[in-house]
């Protein structure tokens, strides 16, 4: 069996979601990925919280499958050592500060010269074009703060309170643009021979996703408000309540949709033609007296009772699930969709990646304790093991930790 990037190395200076999540699924197709981290505390993401058996859940879910190296890379040796791994890697991918890996050493524009071959993606919060800085190249960004920056809280949330995602939205935008470039550009040496370099904006990666929004304000006309967990500019699309005091899902894409609704769903079929809902423009405005209309007609129904009718209306619907529904969802389940991943704590549960082929399985290694593979990694560039003695009690490297 052979993975898409098997004989891909990828040389990664990462921390918190963004970055890790791009290598994990460069990872995923069969790359060697090289985790560099600092001594003793690592990616401070492994410091998140203590979910997965005493390991943080967002470090789980980015960072299967790679090795970890521990490295000073402030110390001249730890540079040493990041020069010879870049000269045998395929990708380089960092996201530390703005600068800071131009200030290594690790720049395109001073590998290029000996590996016209690397390709190097730097992910940042607003862009780390030196041609093309802009005001807020220097600003910390953090997933939150660009949600913010982005316009996504501005039509997230209810009508009193915006509210941000419940995942780390910017920074899986960002993880899934550097992922895909870092592909695209590697089919690209594949014809040419030549690296590239790749400068991915959480900003601007957020502001692609919230393309709607943005042209349904074209020329100053207002945004979408905001609708809770409802459609914003569909109607009824949204969560309603049933008699026994849980919600269902439901989604109206059409007219013709409408008036099934009225009728198989509703048991009113008169309300199709009624002037107030004759539309979906207009059934938005009404959005207020259709949800109480649409809540009168579900109380005396169980949730299970109308999502029996909207499935036999061929309606489009969904269950409001908590976390724990998903982790038994049958649809996840019945496709095979779980697997195993081995962690320092044992097992645990993972998901396998979305939209792969059946001729090929996914590579799902371990999630690396902290410096795991530094003495292998060390020696596969040409350390022997009295140099990586010399270079621990130098702490250019770290011990392993769990």
């Amino acid at each position: 069996m052979t993975r898409p990037l098997e004989g891909i190395t990828v040389l990664t200076l990462e921390h918190a979601i963004a970055a890790p999540f791009c290598t994990r699924q460069l990872a995923d197709l069969g790359a060697r990925v090289i985790k560099v981290e600092r001594p003793g505390s690592g990616d401070f993401a492994r410091a998140y919280d203590q979910r997965v058996r005493g390991l943080a859940s967002h470090f789980v879910w980015t960072n299967r499958s790679k090795e970890s190296i521990t490295l000073d890379v402030k110390h001249p040796k730890g540079r040493e050592i990041l020069q010879r791994l870049a000269a045998q890697a395929d990708v380089l991918v960092q996201n530390l500060a703005p600068g800071a890996a131009a200030r290594l050493g690790l720049s395109h524009e001073a590998l290029s010269p000996s590996h016209p071959g690397l390709i190097v993606c730097d992910i940042s919060g607003y862009g780390d074009d030196p041609s093309a800085p802009g005001p807020y190249r220097d600003k910390k960004a953090y997933d939150l703060l660009i949600q913010s920056e982005s316009g996504f809280l501005s039509v997230t949330g209810t009508q009193e309170d915006m509210a941000k995602a419940g995942c780390s939205i910017a920074d899986i935008s960002a993880g899934m643009y550097a992922y895909s470039s870092i592909l695209a550009a590697l089919l690209k040496r594949g014809k040419t021979g030549q690296g590239c370099r790749i400068d991915v904006s959480m900003l601007e990666s957020m502001a692609e996703w919230m393309s709607f929004p943005m042209y349904y304000a074209f020329e100053g006309a207002p945004p979408p408000p905001r609708a809770g967990a409802a459609h914003a500019t569909i109607y009824p699309y949204g969560p309603f309540p049933a008699g026994d005091g849980k919600e269902v899902m439901l989604g109206l894409q059409n007219e013709r949709e409408w008036a099934v609704f009225c009728e198989k769903v509703l048991e009113q079929p008169q309300l199709a033609s009624d002037p107030r809902f004759a539309s979906n423009t207009l059934r938005t405005a009404a959005r207020e007296a259709l949800r109480a209309l649409i809540a009168r007609a579900f109380a005396p129904f169980t949730s299970e009772q109308i999502m029996a009718r909207l499935e036999a209306a061929q309606i489009a619907s969904a269950q409001v699930n908590t976390m724990a529904d998903v982790w038994s969802h049958p649809q996840l389940a019945a496709r095979g969709r779980w697997t195993e991943v081995g962690t320092s704590a044992g097992p645990v549960p993972a998901l396998l990646p979305p939209g792969l082929p059946r001729d090929w399985q996914p590579r799902m290694d371990a999630v690396p304790a902290l410096g795991q593979h530094t003495e292998a990694i060390l020696a596969g560039i040409g350390y022997d093991a009295a140099e990586i003695s010399a270079l621990r009690e130098q702490r250019v490297i770290g011990a392993t930790v769990p």
